[in-house]
């Protein structure tokens, strides 16, 4: 039985890079990056993307009572990190919606995409988890274009 033809989409541009080290937690036994741990490094570059904005999550959840949560998350891994390696993680919207967005992300090392991934985030409040707008700051300086602030490194290791 043939395996069905895996379609590719030109993933959205980076609008933030976090430069990640893999150290010795994050790998099995043979120094590869446990699959896991790829959802740890798109947390971190989403939270310092949010913060770079100036959207302090925990101020965010206190001030306005709204949490970001990961809703559906789809990852397609390519290539291993491994012990060592200096990877860029990437964040890019796919896709705004009323109480939810949608982020490209990448695991890079260079310009090899190790990991792509999509995820989408839903709005709800901080009491009872129910789905609420995404903040109005948030989606001004998105429409506005004020989310690029980083662009992937060039730096290869």
């Amino acid at each position: 039985m043939r395996r069905p033809e895996r379609r590719h989409l030109a993933p959205p541009p980076a609008l933030f890079s976090l430069p990640v080290r893999v150290y010795y937690q994050d790998t099995d036994a043979g120094g590869v990056v446990y699959h896991g741990a790829y959802l740890d490094y798109f947390e971190r570059a989403r939270t310092e993307w949010l913060r770079r904005l100036g959207f302090d999550i925990r101020r965010v959840a206190e001030q306005d009572g709204t949490l970001f949560v990961v809703r559906e998350l789809r990852a397609a891994y390519a290539r291993p990190a491994l012990l060592d390696d200096l990877v860029n993680v990437t964040v890019g919207v796919e896709h705004f919606g009323r109480a939810q967005f949608t982020l490209g992300q990448q695991v890079l090392r260079g310009h090899e995409v190790l990991v792509e991934a999509s995820v989408n985030l839903a709005c709800v409040t901080s009491v009872g988890f129910k789905p609420v707008r995404v903040p109005d700051r948030l989606r001004e300086t998105l429409e506005a274009g004020l989310g690029r602030v980083g662009v992937p490194s060039e730096e290869r290791t």
